[in-house]
C-alpha cells in the first residue's frame, strides 16, 4: 500500500507527464488549408492525403478541420508554393526541396546526388540538417516553420538508350530532378535538361531527351517503363526530399500546446511511416519496372537493370568533392557552409568549402 509521500510523488509525476504532452482538449479550434505534392504519386496518395484529410481531424478530437488539395490540382508547378506560403496565400504546403532552390539555395545542401547511397544515411542526413532547414525557411519565407522532411524513393535514371554504367550517360540529354543533379550530370559529360515531370514520357518517346531522373516507384506509377528501356538504380538524383512547412502567421497563431502536438503527430504518423517504406518502395519500384522481383502494383515492365560499378562510386566521390560541393558553397553565405559541415558533413565525412 502506498504511503502519503508516495501518493504525492506519483500525482506530481503524472501532472508533469500530462503537462508535457498536449491532449485533444488542449488543441486549438482551428483549420489548416494544406497544399500537397504530386497528386498522382504514392507519397500524396498513401501518406500526405490520409494524414491531413483524416488523421489530423480525428486525432485532434474534431478541434482541427482541414482542406486538402495539391499544387498540380491547383495548376501550379510546385516551385512557387513556398513563395505563396510566405505571402499567406497558402497556410501549409509540401513540395520537393529542389524545386525551390532558386529562392533558397540552402535547400540544395540537403540532397546532393548519391551523397546518401542508402535510406539509412539519407535519414541521418535529413535529421542532422533539420535545424539548418528550419532557420533557412524562417529567413527566406517570412518566418515559415519546417514541419516535416520525407523522401520519395531513390531518384534513379531511366534511359531510352542502351547504357551499361554511369559513364555511358556522357553525351546524352538527361532530364535532371534539380540543379545539383544537372551539375552532376554535366560533370559526367551529359547534358542536364530542365523539364516538367509531366512532360518526360513524351520527351523520352520522341527522343527529345535520352534519359530522365525520378523515383523508381514514381516512374512506374507514371508509366515511364513504357518509353524507357534501361534503368540505373542508384540515387543519381538523391532522394528528392519533400519538405512540409507552415507559413509564419499561421504558426504563430497556434498555441504552444498545439504546435507541440502537431510536430509530434507529423513525426510519428507521417514522417516515420514514409521513411519506413522508402526502402521497400524503392525495391518494389525496381521490381515493377524490370520484372525482377515481386510487383504488387500491377503488370511489371521489362526494363534492363544496369549494375553499378566500382568506378561509378569513385567518380561520384570525385565529382562531389571537386565540383558539386564547391559550386553550392559559392551560392550561399559562409555560415551556411559551416552549418553544413557541422551537420551533414559529420554524417557523410564530406566537407564543403568555397
Amino acid at each position: 500500500m502506498m504511503n502519503k509521500n508516495q501518493v504525492c510523488a506519483a500525482a506530481t509525476a503524472l501532472t508533469l507527464l500530462m503537462a508535457g504532452h498536449a491532449t485533444a482538449q488542449d488543441i486549438d479550434n482551428t483549420s489548416f488549408s494544406y497544399v500537397g505534392s504530386w497528386s498522382s504519386l504514392s507519397l500524396y496518395k498513401n501518406f500526405e492525403n490520409p494524414f491531413w484529410s483524416n488523421h489530423i481531424p480525428e486525432a485532434s478530437g474534431g478541434n482541427i478541420s482541414t482542406n486538402v488539395t495539391t499544387f498540380d490540382q491547383m495548376g501550379l508547378g510546385g516551385g512557387e508554393v513556398y513563395r505563396l506560403m510566405a505571402r499567406n496565400v497558402i497556410e501549409v504546403t509540401s513540395t520537393v526541396a529542389d524545386y525551390a532552390v532558386q529562392d533558397a539555395p540552402e535547400l540544395e545542401g540537403l540532397d546532393m546526388p548519391m551523397m546518401a547511397p542508402d535510406v539509412e544515411t539519407a535519414r541521418q542526413v535529413a535529421e542532422a540538417y533539420w535545424p539548418v532547414l528550419d532557420e533557412a525557411f524562417s529567413e527566406r519565407f517570412d518566418g515559415a516553420k519546417v514541419l516535416a522532411v520525407a523522401p520519395y524513393p531513390s531518384q534513379v535514371v531511366f534511359c531510352n538508350a542502351e547504357i551499361s554504367s554511369l559513364s555511358d550517360l556522357a553525351g546524352k540529354k538527361v532530364r535532371a530532378s534539380g540543379r545539383t543533379t544537372a551539375e552532376f550530370l554535366e560533370a559526367l559529360g551529359a547534358e542536364g535538361i530542365t523539364l516538367n515531370y509531366s512532360e518526360v514520357p513524351g520527351a523520352l518517346q520522341r527522343g527529345v531527351i535520352d534519359c530522365a531522373v525520378t523515383g523508381s516507384l514514381s516512374g512506374y506509377s507514371s508509366g515511364w517503363y513504357e518509353v524507357a528501356t534501361h534503368l540505373y538504380p542508384l540515387p543519381v538524383g538523391g532522394w528528392d526530399h519533400v519538405v512540409t512547412a507552415m507559413n509564419g502567421t499561421k504558426w504563430q497563431s497556434l498555441s504552444a500546446d498545439t504546435q507541440e502536438w502537431l510536430l509530434k503527430e507529423l513525426k510519428e504518423n507521417y514522417e516515420a511511416k514514409v521513411w519506413a517504406t522508402a526502402v521497400d518502395e524503392t525495391k518494389e519500384g525496381i521490381a515493377c519496372l524490370t520484372g525482377e522481383g515481386e510487383c504488387s502494383r500491377g503488370e511489371p515492365g521489362n526494363m534492363v537493370l544496369v549494375q553499378a560499378t566500382e568506378s561509378d562510386f569513385k567518380a561520384v566521390s570525385r565529382h562531389l568533392e571537386e565540383k558539386l560541393l564547391p559550386n553550392w558553397a559559392d551560392r550561399v553565405d559562409q555560415r551556411w557552409v559551416d552549418r553544413w559541415n557541422e551537420t551533414i558533413g559529420s554524417v557523410t565525412g564530406l566537407q564543403a568549402s568555397k
